[in-house]
């Protein structure tokens, strides 16, 4: 039986551990990608590894997401990821060169090579025919160090894409389509390949805008093949050395098979707040609108930017609406002004910001309050934008376009004028001096690292205990996001580097006492909370793990966890359970106290124990995923204590 692409890369990379699904595998890793907004704590982490020379193939660090300056803290982070980017040798790209995914995607991604990322949407560079994957920072910080990733073998799920896609319809419309039959769960323990007849028919970047947006569906990853398109492209860049064919085996196999017809594909849209709550753009058209949003990482390539420019060429933005452009990169946004795409936007009202994240993680753009914003964004999480009550839609370039002409959510084919296609460039700008390259390690080596005053060490975690006897601060419902566990946005990145400060900000949006409730746990035995579906869903930001975990949090107690956020948890030594039985989860209420006797015997023996309710005589049988080396792990307190121990 042949391979499919999925298959192939795993096999190519394994280094520990079977080839089933569910199954934990071990892969060597080639490349790593790190951005600011977590990239600050992997350094600290190869600072604290005693790591002297990065020993992949590849590792980049961005500066795409903390782009605001009101103060010193975001500069000067900045300055200590140049120093630690020149000290490890790593490649370092600048604020201002643009988001990580698609400048990575140009400059660095190689067909057959395994990515990992402190960036849940590292899926992106799947369309380059990379394995690549999110993870929490200090995964990535092993992997820059030449440890292994873990993670569970994933199925393959293969989608076979038939048909080409209309007008007025987009590769953010196949995504949306996949969100709109499996919501935000559907992706769970798999990996998404695309294959088939359709591929013929869309660009690497509409397959960037696909692959980026399997982290809402909870991905382990997202393949396309390397092909003939993957080729022309790398070609365009300069680098078609680096191109090698990656197809699936003529006779391969997938777990699970799914079929998405291009052609009878139509405007999708998804209202607020989860990108899994999709409809057809018609059913709601006529709905106001204060903003409409182009760019992010998951529409970041010139058509999608060029596209919204035709449409509003010549014509005037709706009165009221805020037209916000966000550049993806620095080599994108010069090719938009070469071809007048710039002008066309400005003269129709459009406002213009600086190549990067931005509004996307709540950096600028907040929505106005009890306004509807549309935007081109991966996620739309409450509270993601900035503004706490946000009414936040996901839609594609055209139909962002159309709504700001009309100042309405607005079905594109219903405008009286023809779709003006545009392809990608067939010779884009590329500047090959975009990325600061790794300094030689003779130079490197006595590179000091500049740190910052707001820069705080990982404080000392402490042993999985033996008895614990733990209050439950919060109760929560299905698909808690890591928004909402520990938010974005300008009031809370810029003490990334600060684990007691960003603390601070930990649940607020779930329950803004949490805080100053969990803080009096810390020398009392800790906490518990207790969550429904899909816990910890989106960002792979560590600190929605470790926050909690520094003001006491030792027990997680869900009815299941998106993949990042439970691996985290791991990491950082907070004991990730989910309900045997899920009416369990009735039983408990916010303020119940849960005791367990010998938990470490308990850990290592097995996968199931109970958990008492203290004064209620109600027990409930959890459960734990965790591999034997995730057991030592959690029984040392985590994986910083786990690698110093290794060392001894």
């Amino acid at each position: 039986m042949g391979f499919n692409v999925t298959q192939k890369l795993i096999q190519s990379h394994l280094v520990s551990g079977e080839m089933v699904p569910g199954e934990e595998i071990g892969l060597k890793i080639d490349q790593t990608l790190t951005q600011d907004a977590t990239g600050t704590l992997v350094m600290l982490e190869l600072e604290a590894m005693g790591l002297e020379r990065a020993k992949t193939e590849v590792s980049a660090q961005y500066v795409d997401h903390n782009l605001i300056q009101e103060d010193n803290k975001n500069p000067d982070d900045h300055l200590f990821l140049y120093s630690a980017t020149r000290r490890f040798g790593l490649y370092h790209s600048r604020p201002g060169n643009g988001v990580s995914h698609p400048v990575h995607m140009q400059y660095l991604a190689k067909p057959g090579k395994t990515l990992l990322g402190s960036d849940s949407h590292t899926c992106a560079n799947g369309c380059m025919g990379m394995l690549a994957m999110g993870a929490g920072g200090v995964d990535v910080a092993l992997a820059i160090a030449g440890e292994p990733f873990y993670v569970k073998m994933p199925k393959v799920w293969g989608i076979k894409l038939t048909g080409e896609l209309p007008d007025w319809v987009s590769a953010k419309d196949v995504i949306l389509e996949l969100l709109r039959r499996y919501d935000v769960k559907g992706g769970v323990g798999k990996v998404i390949e695309y294959y088939g007849p359709g591929l013929e028919n869309l660009s690497a970047m509409d397959r960037h805008v696909i692959a980026n947006m399997g982290a809402e569906l909870g991905a382990t990853g997202t393949v396309f093949p390397s092909d003939q398109e993957v080729k022309s492209y790398l070609k365009a860049q300069g680098r078609e050395d680096d191109w090698i064919e990656l197809i699936a085996d003529k006779d391969a196999t997938y777990d699970i098979d799914e079929e998405i017809n291009l052609s009878e594909l139509e405007p999708l849209i998804a209202k607020p707040s989860s990108p899994g709550n999709v409809v057809p753009v018609r059913e709601i058209a006529g709905t106001s609108i204060y903003q409409s949003y182009v760019g992010s990482s998951a529409n970041p390539g010139y058509r999608d930017f060029a596209i919204a420019a035709e449409i509003v060429k010549g014509r005037r933005v709706h009165d009221g609406v805020s037209f916000d452009i966000n550049p993806t990169s620095r080599h994108m946004l010069t090719d938009l002004v070469k071809e007048s795409h710039i002008a066309s936007l400005i003269q129709a009202g459009a406002r213009m910001h600086q190549a990067g994240c931005n509004g996307c993680i709540g950096m600028g753009q907040a929505p106005a309050t009890g306004k509807n914003s549309l935007r081109t964004t991966p996620r739309n999480f409450p509270g993601r934008s900035g503004t706490k009550e946000d009414s936040v839609y996901l839609c594609s370039p055209e139909t962002a376009a159309a709504s700001a002409l009309t100042g309405q959510i607005t079905d594109p084919r219903t405008m009286d004028f023809s779709y003006p296609k545009v392809k990608e460039m067939k010779n884009p700008t590329v500047d090959k001096n975009v990325l600061d390259h790794p300094l030689p390690y003779e130079e490197a080596k006595n590179v000091t690292l500049e740190k910052g005053p707001n820069i705080a060490s990982i404080p000392a975690m402490d042993e999985l205990p033996d008895e614990l006897e733990v209050p439950v601060l919060l109760k929560m419902s299905d698909n808690i996001s890591t928004d909402e566990i520990l938010a974005g946005g300008a009031r809370v990145l810029p003490y990334r580097s600060n684990l007691p400060e960003i603390s601070k900000f930990t649940f607020e949006i779930v329950d803004d006492t949490y805080y100053s409730r969990a803080k009096k746990t810390v020398d009392h035995g800790g906490h518990a909370i207790v969550g429904g579906y899909n816990y910890g869903q989106g960002s792979s930001r560590e600190h929605a793990a470790l926050a909690p975990r520094y003001l006491g949090l030792k027990i997680a107690l869900v009815k299941d966890f998106a993949r990042i956020h439970w691996q985290n948890l791991v990491n950082f030594g907070v004991l990730p359970l989910t309900f045997v039985h899920e009416k369990d989860y009735e039983k408990i209420e916010q303020g119940d106290t849960l005791v367990v006797s010998d938990l470490r015997n308990k850990v290592k023996a097995g996968k199931n124990f109970t958990l008492d309710v203290k004064g209620k005589d109600i027990s409930i049988e959890v459960m734990h995923v965790l591999s034997e080396r995730q057991k030592d792990i959690m029984l040392q307190g985590g994986i910083i204590n786990w690698v110093k121990n290794q060392k001894k």
